[in-house]
């Protein structure tokens, strides 16, 4: 059987918009995300105006009754999303200073210049940008390493987002299963693609989780996924255009301490007593003689019963031992042995 290779989980906490345009709040999101113990915290880098043009009407006005943002146009929504690039080093900065990693997702080649100035450590590609080549390869160029959200992708579209950042220098390249659906269902997630895309990609593999709760993303730390990014808030009630589906922080915590042990919890493959269950084995069910018998007396069903404790003969000898008689005396609760024959 082919064993895993893993890694420890590694962890992002996803800023996104939620911090309300304040920096003051994006601060307190790094602080409070450092306490989760996650291993990174993620921004985005864009404004409303690399994103989309200023028309509210037609196609880039949301009027789907069941989006977060019904009411919005695409443009007004990313002017409260953004987070101001004059913030960025001051994020970073205090990431550095509690001891997390800080970097971000670029959306254009302005935006990869602009992180490039701030040499951030790695670079994430968001799942509606995983079809922008262009993008992709100017991220690669930059030699550092590339996350990757899978949402919506096909196949052939991963294949090509791949083979573009291989082409161009991305050596450390890690696929996140995503659903491009806000909050996600558990049934929508699909997690059995994480171990099919390390074996058909040759990559590390991970998930951008959007469903409600850490079920997900604590299950596919089985499946071989060595990434787990988040969504976080300090408070879904305080609201965010990303907080309805967002982590605080009390679930963040139980996040990073639930995929601590779930990867521990996947071991290796061993059958067999393990050092831990060695004391266990006394309370096994063996072989026991339970009404007092003289020498010479013949072992029958009344006599010979499996129990526990287990310092008797295995239960499988059971039907070989009826019949057979005993050489000496032996008390009810003796642990039955072949020398007693």
């Amino acid at each position: 059987m082919k064993q895993f290779n893993l890694e420890r989980p590694f962890i992002i906490a996803e800023m996104s918009g939620n911090h309300n345009q304040s920096l003051d709040r994006a601060l307190e999101i790094v602080d409070l995300a450092a306490e989760t113990g996650v291993d990174a915290l993620k921004i985005q880098t864009y404004t409303a105006d690399t994103m989309t043009i200023n028309k509210n009407d037609g196609e880039f006005f949301i009027e789907d009754k069941n989006s977060l943002w019904k009411g919005e146009s695409l443009y007004s929504l990313y002017q409260k999303a953004y987070t101001p690039w004059e913030w960025h080093e001051a994020i970073f900065r205090r990431c550095k200073e509690k001891g997390i990693i800080g970097f971000s997702t670029p959306f254009d080649f302005t935006s990869v210049d602009f992180l490039e100035k701030m040499d951030v450590p790695c670079y994430k590609i968001a799942s509606f940008e995983n079809i922008d080549l262009p993008l992709i390869k100017k991220v690669a160029q930059t030699g550092k390493p590339i996350i990757a959200s899978t949402g919506m992708a096909s196949l052939a579209e991963l294949s090509e987002l791949v083979t573009t950042a291989r082409e161009n220098g991305c050596t450390d390249l890690t696929l996140l299963k995503c659903t491009s659906s806000y909050p996600a269902t558990p049934e929508g997630s699909n997690l059995l693609t994480i171990p099919h895309m390390r074996e058909l990609f040759n990559c590390k593999v991970g998930v951008s989780d959007h469903t409600l709760g850490i079920g997900a993303a604590i299950a596919s730390i089985a499946l071989g996924a060595t990434v787990i990014e988040k969504h976080f808030t300090i408070s879904r009630a305080e609201g965010g255009v990303d907080a309805a589906f967002s982590l605080e922080p009390a679930e963040m915590k139980q996040l990073v301490q639930e995929a601590k042990s779930a990867y521990a919890a996947l071991g290796s493959i061993k059958y067999g007593i393990s050092e831990q269950e060695q004391k266990s084995l006394q309370f096994r069910r063996s072989l026991y003689i339970v009404e007092d018998m003289q020498a010479g007396d013949v072992i029958t069903e009344e006599n010979l019963r499996s129990i526990r404790p287990g310092l008797g003969l295995p239960p499988k000898y059971y039907e070989i031992l009826l019949g057979k008689k005993v050489k000496y005396d032996i008390k009810r609760g003796t642990a039955v042995t072949w020398d007693m024959l």
